[in-house]
Formats: structure tokens, sequence, C-alpha cells
């Protein structure tokens, strides 16, 4: 039992004993040293080579356009007549089958209602169209 030297009246002594901690250390350490070294792997597999496409040899594929006005109309790749809902979803499943598939790039008014841009969305993805963004204007 560890006691004060200067104290007579037998309380504990407030100083922490580090000698068990230092030993467990010690132990942690050796552990460490012997186990580190099995950590490298010891079975050598032959690796498959990558070939990259740079971005000069991917296939380029122009973006589908869609642009909503703020009253429902819709137009697709900038043509001058709007689009109905039948040739709207006939399109999609055209531009899903191809390879690659081009991003559909929705322009939608400011005040569009979002159900209408939700129905495009929900057309579009019952085609299998997986490559969707958002157009916006910047900071004005």
């Amino acid at each position: 039992m560890a006691m004060s030297s200067g104290n007579e009246s037998g309380s504990p002594m407030s100083e922490i004993n580090v000698t068990p901690l230092v030993d467990v250390m010690l132990v942690l350490l050796i552990i460490f040293m012997i186990t580190a070294p099995l950590m490298s792997h010891r079975i050598t597999v032959k690796l498959p080579t990558a070939n990259p496409k740079t971005q000069d040899e991917a296939p380029k594929t122009e973006p589908i356009d869609l642009a909503i006005k703020d009253d429902g109309s819709m137009y697709l790749n900038d043509n001058q007549n709007p689009i109905t809902d039948a040739e709207l979803k006939a399109q999609f499943l055209v531009f899903a089958q191809r390879t690659p598939q081009p991003e559909l790039q929705i322009r939608a008014a400011k005040d569009t209602e979002f159900k209408t841009v939700r129905k495009a969305l929900g057309e579009a993805k019952d085609a299998g169209m997986v490559h969707v963004g958002f157009m916006t204007t910047g900071k004005e």
C-alpha cells in the first residue's frame, strides 16, 4: 500500500502511481511491434491493368435541353413548337436507349409550378433516364 511519507494520518497518497501504466504501455508496444510486420500482404495477386479513356476518346453526347415555361408548356432542344406529354414520353424512351445516355438538362422558369417539373422528372425516370441536371442562373 502506497502511503505518503510526510503525512502521519494514514490517508492515501494523492500522487498517481505510473508504474503499472508504463508496464501496460510497454506490453502494448511489444505486441504492436510483433504484429505490425504481419499486416503486410503475403499473397501476391496479379491485378488487372486499368485502361482509362481520356476525355478525347470518350464519346461525346449532346445534352438534352428541356425548357419549361411558367404556364407549363415544355420545349425539347430549343424547338419552337411545344411538345405534348405523349411526345415527351416517347422522346425520353428513345434517349434512354442511347449509349452513352445523354444528360437531361431541365430549364424551368422561376415561377413554374413544381408539379410540372415533378411530372417531367417522373416521366424521365419511368423511361430510364438516369442523368438529370437543373439549369440555373448565377447570383445577380
